[in-house]
């Protein structure tokens, strides 16, 4: 018998063993999977792997001397289209008109450097770079539907009030004069708002409820950014029903916590949906804005 008849052992012995290793692998494991510690660590670590991202930011910004809330960052460029959408849905303005207005903000150097100087100038906030986040969606709300009156409840630094009277004064300049009345009880808020940005515009001191009663004009679109407790935010709510003009907008800052400006919508027979913003390139999750219309569109 040749060599090429006799049967070949040497082969066969290394299958041999590859199969025996792996039925003992397959055992071992299927004997892990049924360990509950292995099982914790497996299914940690899997989902860790989701935040490995956010871990890294978070170290980063640990460091930094940046702010501790209202926290600045952009929008993700999927989540800026995504609010691009919303709003021509909503509003019944072109998408690309509404992108006109995006870019404008953003190659808005003046008003950029405008904010970062005061950023700046504070030790607690010396490293945080400008972002305007879900506050695109405020100004291009101001830029397509032209309000005459635009109130915001809580200016904190004045970084909206900026944006929305930067808004209102390239509205003038197109025929369309409007203005901006803020509320804050904190007579600090606002430091921002100055110069040419307070033109168009006023920040009034003291209990938004209260100051909200007292108005005797139409709120063309009212944000909501104050007192984040539900019971306050609510209480805003009510104080503006009756000022609300026919086409106006109401934008909630706090809707991703609460069901306030869903509820009264409801109530009021108002359309409402939520835009859950996505910050680009930040360990935080992201707000959103409540956002309700008198209609749909409201163009």
């Amino acid at each position: 018998m040749d060599n090429h008849q006799q049967p070949n052992h040497e082969l066969k012995l290394p299958i041999l063993q590859d199969r025996l290793r792996h039925n003992f692998v397959n055992l071992i494991m299927k004997k892990l999977r049924g360990n509950r510690l292995y099982r914790t660590h497996t299914r940690k670590k899997l989902a860790s792997r989701y935040y490995a991202s956010s871990k890294a930011l978070i170290r980063q910004w640990s460091k930094e001397n940046t702010e501790t809330s209202n926290f600045y960052y952009d929008l993700t460029d999927a989540n800026s289209e995504d609010l691009i959408s919303l709003f021509s849905l909503l509003l019944g303005i072109e998408k690309k008109q509404l992108r006109k207005y995006r870019q404008e903000l953003y190659e808005d150097f003046i008003l950029r450097e405008h904010v970062r100087e005061f950023l700046a100038s504070r030790k607690e906030t010396s490293d945080s770079v400008v972002g305007y986040g879900r506050r695109y969606g405020w100004y291009l709300a101001v830029r397509a539907l032209k309000p005459q009156t635009v109130v915001e409840t809580g200016v904190s630094h004045g970084v909206g009030a900026c944006l929305i009277s930067q808004a209102l004064m390239r509205n003038l300049n197109e025929g369309f004069p409007g203005r901006y009345i803020g509320i804050d009880i904190d007579p600090s808020s606002g430091s921002l708002f100055s110069g040419i940005y307070a033109r168009l515009g006023q920040i009034i001191y003291g209990d938004s409820v209260e100051t909200l009663s007292n108005l005797k004009t139409r709120i063309d679109i009212f944000i909501n950014d104050s007192d984040h407790s539900e019971l306050y935010e609510a209480r805003e709510y009510e104080s503006i029903r009756d000022l609300l003009s026919e086409k106006s907008l109401i934008l909630g800052d706090n809707s991703h916590v609460t069901s306030c400006l869903s509820d009264f919508a409801e109530r009021e027979k108002r359309p409402y949906v939520f835009f859950k913003e996505q910050p680009k390139s930040h360990w935080y999750p992201g707000a959103g804005i409540g956002i309700s219309p008198t209609k749909v569109p409201l163009l």
